[in-house]
């Protein structure tokens, strides 16, 4: 009986830790791409422009929305939605000019908004 009992827990521990670790769970359903981004990133408003080649982007997840904090005194984008695609999140009305694509690893922004243009090709 103690024999049966042990096969029985081992049984049950086994299916609970292959289900627990899931290889199907969607990045795009988490905050994956919450972080920081670092590569070449740049701004442009008028006469100003910024940029740096090792630059650093941080996603910070608010609500339903992100948030875009970029260093080097470049203005940060604020209240951006997205929709999911595939494994990555697109930006929502993306065009030319408002293109936002994150994946767990990458970061690529192609945004233009009230004259001033950021653009950042990143990784972390």
């Amino acid at each position: 009986m103690k024999n049966l009992m042990k096969l029985f827990a081992l049984t049950f521990l086994t299916v609970t830790l292959f289900s627990a670790c899931s290889k199907d769970d969607d990045p795009a359903d988490n905050d994956l791409f919450v972080g920081t981004y670092t590569g070449s990133i740049n701004y442009t408003s008028g006469d100003v422009s910024k940029s740096n080649d090792e630059g650093t982007v941080r996603v910070v997840k608010v609500g339903n929305n992100y948030n875009f904090i970029f260093s080097d005194d470049i203005p940060d984008l604020k209240g951006v939605k997205f929709m999911k695609d595939e494994n990555s999140v697109i930006s929502v009305g993306n065009d030319e000019s408002k293109y936002i694509r994150i994946t767990a690893s990458s970061l690529t922004i192609a945004f233009t908004k009230d004259g001033q243009v950021w653009t950042a090709n990143a990784s972390r």
